[in-house]
């Protein structure tokens, strides 16, 4: 049951059973003095005034017994009514007490709110201000690793060579993806969408990941056709890229493919990337996308995964209204797919 249903009649469980208790209580308080005002009146009256006609009395009783019980049918009703504007203020998405300053101590829930809403701004503020340093660190250190991207290129063992600069490209890619992590959780996610071609971007992205793709000897099935979507295509690049980059960590000795192609259907075009590696186990693949979830596969401990990079992919998929799927059979393969919405919605959208 949602919470506008409970609006119409009756309230949820737990309204039910804390109201309604801390209810009776305060009413029973005022039924016992009411009682112990009624028992003295007629211990006085039967004791004290023994002239006194019995049946003047009972037609007084009777009265306080009627007008007692029509004030408090009122009061429940009362009660009742309020219950039922309490759960519509709780189904708005705004402060309760900026448009409903009728209830008792109005005064101090706004003195408590404006307090937090303070802290809150303070402790963003703080945030944005981490945000800029990271930002700023990252910029500052392109700069050396450049300089030793080409140092690099100087040394004579290829072998050395190859294993400097295989950890100078994964400084490169951990660098970036920081660097994109920032501006994804920074204040404004800042897209340009535009119409782009598939096979741009997917391109862009083999690119920024052919050394790995190189020293894996991966064997690349690129069938992404002239399909063209709305997208920002540099966060578009960064999600292949992240796709790419785990198809290279948990590929497998002997069966380094790497397979990419679009398909069309129900006004919906689709990019599918497929790898051929270890595969993701049926308990992991239903959490893959979520925060810091790195699942059962360490690859022998070769590699030490983060659980940011999918996350960071299926939320700037989705930011840029998109979705991504995945499915995978242990041990066979994994595919991945972006299914971007029909062209005339973004059109009218972003155009």
């Amino acid at each position: 049951m949602n919470r506008e249903e409970n609006c119409g009649g009756g309230w949820p469980e737990k309204v039910r059973e804390n109201d309604l208790l801390d209810y009776w209580k305060t009413r029973w308080k005022c039924a016992f003095y009411c009682g112990t005002v009624f028992a003295a009146f007629h211990f006085y009256f039967v004791f004290l005034m023994p002239e006194g006609r019995v049946e003047y009395l009972y037609y007084l009783d009777f009265l306080l017994l009627v007008l007692s019980g029509g004030m408090a049918a009122a009061d429940f009703l009362l009660f009742v009514r309020r219950q039922r504007e309490k759960e519509r203020l709780l189904g708005r998405q705004e402060l309760v007490c900026r448009v409903f300053s009728g209830f008792e101590n109005w005064e101090l829930a706004e003195h408590d709110v404006g307090i937090l809403e303070r802290q809150l701004k303070e402790r963003f503020q703080e945030n944005r201000d981490l945000q800029d340093y990271v930002a700023g660190w990252c910029h500052e250190l392109k700069l050396p690793l450049a300089a030793g991207m080409l140092l690099q290129g100087r040394i004579g063992d290829v072998k050395l060579r190859n294993t400097m600069r295989e950890q100078l490209e994964r400084m490169n890619q951990q660098i970036s993806s920081m660097l994109l992590g920032c501006r994804l959780q920074g204040e404004l996610f800042d897209l340009q969408v535009r119409q782009v071609r598939l096979r741009e971007c997917v391109k862009t992205s083999i690119h920024n990941n052919q050394f790995f793709l190189i020293q894996k000897r991966f064997v690349i099935k690129d069938e992404v056709g002239e399909e063209t979507v709305y997208t920002d295509p540099a966060w578009l690049v960064y999600v292949l890229d992240q796709l790419i980059s785990n198809a290279v960590k948990y590929c497998r000795e002997k069966e380094e493919r790497l397979c990419l192609w679009t398909e069309q259907e129900a006004g919906l075009v689709k990019l599918f990337v497929e790898d051929h590696g270890v595969g993701i186990r049926d308990c992991d693949l239903p959490r893959i996308f979520e925060k810091g979830f790195t699942g059962q596969n360490t690859h022998n401990g070769k590699y030490k995964s983060t659980g940011m990079g999918l996350y960071l992919a299926a939320k700037i998929v989705s930011r840029m209204g998109h979705e991504l799927r995945a499915e995978s059979e242990y041990g066979s393969y994994t595919r991945f797919c972006i299914a971007f919405r029909g062209n005339d919605y973004f059109r009218g959208q972003w155009s």
